[in-house]
């Protein structure tokens, strides 16, 4: 299961961090892994993760990835690391048992645990072309353009959507253009919940690969969708983020990011599953989405995929035609004149 040019890395960890290097067990998993291949070995035994970046590696940034990881494990945000060599691209960790974790509890540890890594010291400053995040159409340049471009050719959109998509794109870049910057050591990939753990007593994040420093409300906004379900969790989820009631340029400038996160999921979702086949009626926003938190359904699949791009669109018309949206850039404007 360990490729061939794997070995030598993989045996030189094992001898390093438990003075062995025979594997009782070995399974593969299959949620959450990217680039990287994730495997649940047992040495000793006693269960641990092998993470081992398999590709694109020179181009993801290994020795940002290996100093986020680090700094959220030092923390006490990620599992108890073991071993971490930046040059053979081989991390090992703790292997987390997850138990059940309910969205009425989320709603009161996820927000602590993401301020206390907005709180760490700076991550390092992602690349423009490798933000695989909600906020990467906010950024002007080359790699946008080609995106853009390759969704034009896709065809995903009618005539009409196509035009609306281009008009809140450009609303949207334009009043976030203006505000005041707000970076914080961020996760960035918390838009599904494969990458938050809960092992009965405390949330773990995993997988950092797309980790930098990024705009504080891009994992507020992403991972509110998979457990908040109208206002007043909204309103208990940024409390207990901010320490207090959120005041209303926090609502303003989170459901703000919101819409930005909608515009990217819509667009990048669509193109993955883009087919000839009709579209069928979508689910509920929540709906989808408590079905995603459960684990009921995964995001590997280019059906799914698709209807994750259509609720996210579906959701980002809904939202931009509201009262709040008028009410948002209104309070964003005032603040950034």
């Amino acid at each position: 299961m360990i490729p061939q040019e794997k070995l030598a890395p993989v045996n030189r960890a094992l001898r390093e961090a438990f003075g062995a290097t025979e594997i009782e067990d070995v399974r593969e998993m299959t949620k959450g892994h990217g680039f990287a291949l994730v495997l649940r070995i047992v040495v000793q035994g006693r269960p641990y993760l092998l993470r081992i970046i398999m590709r694109g590696s020179a181009m993801l940034g290994p020795e940002r990835q290996f100093t986020c990881m680090k700094a959220a494990v030092d923390a006490g945000l990620a599992p108890p690391l073991w071993y971490a060599n930046t040059d053979d691209q081989v991390s090992l960790m703790d292997y987390v048992e997850e138990a059940p974790f309910p969205a009425t509890e989320a709603l009161v540890r996820i927000p602590a645990l993401l301020r206390d890594l907005h709180a760490l010291p700076p991550f390092p400053a992602g690349v423009p072309h490798l933000d695989t995040t909600c906020m990467f159409l906010m950024h002007k340049g080359p790699a946008v353009d080609g995106f853009l471009s390759k969704l034009q050719e896709a065809n995903i959109f009618s005539a009409a959507d196509a035009e609306q998509f281009s008009t809140w794109h450009a609303q949207l870049s334009e009043i976030y253009a203006r505000l005041g910057p707000d970076l914080v050591s961020s996760h960035n990939d918390l838009f599904k919940p494969d990458n938050i753990l809960f092992d009965g007593n405390r949330v773990w994040l995993v997988d950092w690969e797309a980790a930098f420093l990024n705009d504080r409300y891009a994992d507020l906004a992403v991972a509110a969708n998979l457990i908040v379900t109208n206002d007043a969790e909204e309103r208990l989820f940024l409390q207990h983020y901010f320490g207090q009631p959120p005041d209303p340029y926090q609502l303003a400038r989170f459901f703000f990011t919101q819409q930005i996160a909608h515009l990217f999921y819509a667009a990048v979702f669509l193109w993955q599953g883009s087919s000839h086949e009709p579209r069928d009626q979508p689910p509920a926003f929540t709906d989808f989405y408590q079905r995603l938190w459960s684990g009921e359904i995964n995001l590997s699949d280019k059906s799914t995929k698709r209807v994750f791009g259509q609720i996210h669109w579906e959701r980002l018309q809904h939202n931009m035609r509201q009262p709040r949206w008028n009410q948002a850039v209104k309070i964003l404007s005032e603040r950034h004149a």
